[in-house]
């Protein structure tokens, strides 16, 4: 343990960044200084560009982020590429430690012919996209058809299925983009479908999540009752680990099996035990329809329950597709990279390269353990990683930096003009905060890195 300051670089300003900042800068065993990295000038991460627009109060965790950036020993430096404005090896020679918490940006892919045409999309881009990240501005989906599936029964295919569900009304009260809002706005489509490959037991959604989905002011929502009785096997499961949410779970199902259609412009239909096959195109290289197989559950590794194929299919009519089947992490330049698993390796945070871990590194949040929990699991998790930090803080295995403290900061300037400090986030909030109060919404984002740096600005 020293009297001078471990200088650590968190690299990543979401959830898990956040949470690994706090844990660091508010115990009093070793003095820190952190400086929080993001290559967007805006904070938050997935908050800003994953919560759904119409879950504002999942948003209110950035109060809680905001009240650590403004602790003594905090610095924001966003509009900052990792990679390009500033290289791992120069950080490491300012710096303690460095910390990655760059998540899992990518996506998982179904491997089923006709992924790629026109109109199958992952959910993550439409996610960015209504949710105003400067990198999905300029996506296109055509919102002309009737028919979609969103594959996946998570909480963020939910989320897709619920915003194409919401009426332009209910839409307008929220922060969503407003390119997002007008395209959603003229939108033609009429029935929606969740697809899930295992059963209802198994679906990995939460239960508020799901029980939104019958209290849409503009949809129905059905369930076939073939598909929400649980099989044998479930049945037994859940008789042995008497878990509560699930029954509960079960039970908001089975209360959408047989509601009578109403004049409500929409219809969303969860579906379970079926496996998207090949997705069908027409001439013109555009999404026409989707197979179905027929899955039955049986008993895979370790106990657990994974779809088998019946052999039945049918043929579902939709005109576009969006895929949410998972988050994936992609390798970061300079650390150690599990394809299998798409993380870095480590233990306890701390990377590691064929078992031995690397002085300085560490990593928290999605690329270190995968894409599984929610925004609150990241807090744990980031913990572990500070401990294991200050633990060798104090048993002084921290490589020493060569630069002085101040270094970094003239090194960044001197190559991004723009650096985005948290005062100049401060004042890309408040204009998007007063321009969406004036219209009765809670913001009016910013969609554009140009269009931030002005309001940082002050223009």
């Amino acid at each position: 343990m020293t009297d001078s300051p471990i200088r650590i670089a968190i690299i990543g300003a979401g959830p898990s960044g956040f949470f690994l900042a706090e844990k660091l800068l508010h115990q009093s065993e070793q003095p820190v200084i952190v400086d929080l990295y993001e290559r967007l000038p805006t904070p938050y991460g997935l908050v800003r560009f994953g919560v759904a627009p119409d879950h504002e109060k999942i948003k209110n965790v950035t109060r809680a982020f905001d009240k650590t950036a403004a602790r003594p020993g905090f610095r924001f430096f966003g509009n900052v590429a990792i990679g390009s404005t500033v290289s791992l090896d120069e950080l490491r020679t300012h710096y303690h430690a460095v910390c990655f918490t760059t998540g899992a940006p990518s996506d998982r892919r179904m491997g089923i012919p006709g992924e790629d045409l026109q109109g199958s999309h992952p959910a993550t881009e439409f996610v960015a996209w209504y949710n105003g990240h400067p990198d999905y501005r300029d996506c296109s989906f055509d919102l002309s058809v009737e028919r979609v599936a969103v594959v996946g029964v998570g909480n963020v295919a939910v989320d897709v299925a619920r915003i194409l569900s919401r009426t332009p009304e209910e839409l307008a009260k929220t922060d969503i983009a407003r390119h997002a809002l007008e395209v959603l706005r003229h939108s033609r489509v009429r029935e929606i479908y969740l697809l899930g490959r295992r059963g209802p037991a198994q679906a990995a959604f939460t239960n508020p999540e799901v029980k939104e989905l019958g209290e849409l002011e503009g949809a129905d929502v059905a369930c076939r009752a073939e598909e929400v009785t649980l099989d044998r096997l479930s049945a037994a499961e859940l008789d042995k680990e008497d878990d509560a949410a699930t029954r509960k779970k079960l039970e908001i199902l089975t209360s959408f099996v047989g509601r009578t259609r109403s004049d409500k412009p929409r219809r969303l239909t969860l579906r379970f035990l079926v496996s998207p096959t090949d997705i069908i195109g027409n001439d013109a290289g555009r999404v026409a329809g989707m197979t179905l197989g027929r899955n039955r559950l049986v008993e895979g590794e370790g106990g657990s329950l994974r779809p088998e194929a019946t052999g039945e299919t049918e043929t579902l009519p939709v005109g576009l597709v969006f895929r949410s089947v998972g988050y994936r992490g992609v390798e970061i330049p300079g650390l150690p990279f599990d394809e299998r698993s798409a993380t870095v390796p480590n233990e306890a945070g701390r990377v590691t390269d064929h078992g031995v871990a690397i002085p300085g590194l560490y990593v928290a949040g999605w690329i270190k353990r995968g894409p599984t929990g929610v925004i609150g699991t990241n807090k744990p998790d980031a913990s572990e990683t500070a401990d294991s930090l200050l633990a060798d803080a104090a048993a002084g295995v921290l490589p020493q930096p060569g630069a002085s403290a101040t270094a970094i900061e003239t090194l960044i300037r001197g190559r991004q003009p723009d650096l985005i400090t948290w005062h100049d986030w401060e004042r890309i909030n408040q204009h998007e905060t007063e321009t969406g109060q004036a219209d009765g919404r809670p913001r009016t984002k910013l969609v554009t890195v140009e269009a931030m740096l002005r309001a940082a600005r002050g223009g």
